[in-house]
């Protein structure tokens, strides 16, 4: 396995981290480990390999690079690295955490969560584990803390929301957990370990939807959590394997081929990012903007603390409600209408019909989640193409 030095940059780290050359044929890529079981040379003796859903190297490997890229540094020297955890997709990542918790806990949640979240918290585990939930406006810690009572069992923050974008003070929520004794997590999809560690802010837990910029081509499902605590990794191994909901040999391989550009894709996400938001901002049929990089974000200074850009994802309103959306979304070219994001080419999504359908309609409105909002994820063709192809999508819009 290549070692890797703390002064290693972070693109360095995304291509050897957790990973070496093949030592049998010298494959410069991890092999796919497609088999279910392995050979033991006596009962209970085997080399470290008994059945795939417990252990498969091509998944290790695709572990050990996500828990070094997210800062953790649990069991360096060893072959399996635990403080990364593979899981089939994000949902199923967040699922076998939920699982970690005593039935009937309380769980204080971001209030603007991505919709499969927030379906997977009210109308799964509520009625299944009688787990109780508290949705918060998690951009002010204080009502985080306000809501932390002797039954929160875990707090729940996405940095930046989907869709509205919002900023959370990770070493704010990380304090209070501490204080109450409470485990935190941190869905960092929008950001990547490219842009933010919320482990280096005093988080527990982070979560990946790996479909999303660790992948980064729109051809793999996954999910990860990474954890610096030692007892934490330990339990969360053991319901790794107890559930089952682990990635396949394929898509960990595609994760990980994914995640060797990581760096350099980030980088002109967010070089693209800020310059359509600029754009965007500046736009007489656009209402407003909401991109972490801008001056104007209600949090900009908290992402320039714990951010190192803006990133690729930008909100905006479009004026005119659904009619005008609904054209401009019928308009584009380069941007494809699609869910997901974080891919090499560039989406556009309508949340309030798509993404966050199953969210109640009440409480989009709360969010401002409304019919003129649009979701771009910049990809990272050129930027004057994409702006191009958004000014021109706009002009249709009566």
């Amino acid at each position: 396995m290549a070692h890797i030095e703390p002064h290693h940059g972070f693109s360095t780290r995304c291509i050897h981290a957790g990973q070496s050359p093949d030592p049998v044929t010298g494959a410069v890529m991890p092999p796919v480990s497609f088999s279910s079981t392995y050979a033991q040379s006596s009962p209970g003796e085997h080399a470290g390999f008994e059945y795939s859903r417990s252990h498969n190297p091509t998944r290790y490997a695709w572990e050990r690079c996500i828990a070094r890229l997210e800062g953790s540094e649990l069991n360096e020297s060893d072959d399996v690295t635990y403080g990364g955890f593979a899981f089939a997709s994000g949902l199923a990542a967040i699922a076998t955490l939920l699982d970690h918790l005593p039935a009937n806990a309380k769980v204080v949640a971001s209030d603007d969560l991505y919709g499969g979240t927030h379906r997977l918290f009210r109308q799964v585990r509520a009625r299944s584990a009688g787990l109780r939930f508290e949705f918060v406006d998690a951009s002010d810690p204080n009502q985080v803390a306000d809501a932390v009572d002797a039954e929160t069992a875990l707090i729940w923050v996405e940095t930046p929301t989907n869709p509205m974008l919002k900023v959370v003070d990770l070493a704010a929520i990380a304090a209070i957990g501490k204080e109450h004794g409470v485990l935190t997590a941190c869905d960092n999809t929008f950001c990547s370990p490219a842009i933010q560690q919320p482990l280096t802010h005093g988080i527990d837990v982070v979560m990946h939807s790996s479909t999303k910029y660790l992948g980064g081509h729109s051809d793999v499902v996954g999910g990860v959590l990474v954890t610096g605590n030692p007892e934490l990794a330990t339990k969360l191994r053991f319901l790794q394997n107890s559930v089952g909901a682990v990635i396949g040999p394929m898509d960990a391989y595609l994760n990980l081929r994914g995640t060797k550009t990581l760096g350099i894709r980030m980088a002109r996400h967010a070089e693209t990012g800020i310059k359509l938001a600029t754009m965007l901002e500046a736009h007489p049929k656009v209402e407003r903007v909401v991109y972490p990089g801008l001056a104007s974000h209600p949090q900009h200074a908290i992402a320039q603390k714990q951010m190192r850009s803006g990133g690729g994802m930008i909100t905006a309103t479009l004026a005119g409600g659904l009619d005008a959306s609904r054209t401009f979304l019928e308009s584009v070219n380069l941007f494809t209408l699609a869910e997901s994001l974080g891919g090499v080419e560039s989406l556009i999504e309508h949340p309030a019909i798509m993404t966050h359908a199953s969210v109640p309609a009440a409480d989009r409105a709360a969010l401002g989640i409304d019919d003129g909002l649009v979701r771009f994820s910049c990809g990272i063709e050129e930027a004057d193409d994409l702006l191009e192809d958004v000014d021109h999508a706009l002009s249709k819009v009566s």
